[in-house]
């Protein structure tokens, strides 16, 4: 049987590289849907089931690590492997605590890639070369001493705050989540308030540094 795949990536030509790689060296490997945001991605798995989801970290409208959690909330057996830019402890351990099982960055030989995918697919942990020295179980079952990392947020405060960083406007973000203009201005309200943060500069930095938007 062949292992179905869900390809999450904002980037079209990472998209191409990647079936360019299974197509090539993957055998029994089939890819059924290609999606270019994280919110399109939980819509599709509300619907469909896939065997692995390859999800990009940084992607618009919803990031990877938010999508990830969502997805793996509808169905906990999902078997994610994470694709970044990044090599950073910081982003291999939200990754994981969010329920993926693999990670690799995009400078990942085609080897490792097919690997990943078969690893995860098995059932295991796949950490690409670049960031094998960070050992899985560490980060499972420990909690950062540092508390102020956005865990106070509701899941639709973060995606309003992502699209702040992303520099949408109050009008665009009602527009996008079918609310009113008052909603999102009490969501925003809310944000500062909770983060301590009293301008948009500052909620942007935040938004970078925690992960929850990468620009």
């Amino acid at each position: 049987m062949s292992i179905k795949i869900v390809l999450a990536d904002d980037h079209a030509i990472v998209r191409d590289g990647v079936r360019a790689v299974l197509e090539r060296k993957g055998k029994e490997m089939e890819i059924v849907a290609e999606i270019a945001n994280g919110k399109d991605l939980v819509e599709w798995t509300a619907h469909h089931d896939a065997d692995v989801y390859v999800v990009d970290i940084s992607m618009p409208l919803l990031n990877g690590i938010e999508a990830t959690q969502r997805l793996m909330k509808m169905k906990p057996q999902a078997k994610v492997v994470m694709l970044s830019m990044y090599d950073d402890r910081v982003s291999v351990e939200k990754a994981l605590k969010a329920g993926a099982k693999g990670f690799i960055v995009k400078v990942s030989t085609a080897d490792e890639i097919v690997d990943a995918i078969k690893e995860v697919a098995a059932g295991r942990f796949y950490l690409c070369s670049k960031v094998s020295k960070y050992i899985v179980q560490g980060f499972l079952g420990k909690t950062s001493p540092r508390k102020r990392d956005g865990s106070g947020l509701t899941p639709k405060e973060k995606e309003v705050l992502q699209l702040i960083a992303e520099g949408y406007s109050s009008k665009q973000i009602a527009k996008t989540f079918n609310l009113s203009l008052n909603t999102i201005h009490v969501h925003r309200n809310n944000i500062m308030k909770k983060l301590g943060i009293h301008k948009q500069a500052e909620l942007v930095r935040y938004a970078i540094k925690e992960g929850i938007a990468q620009l």
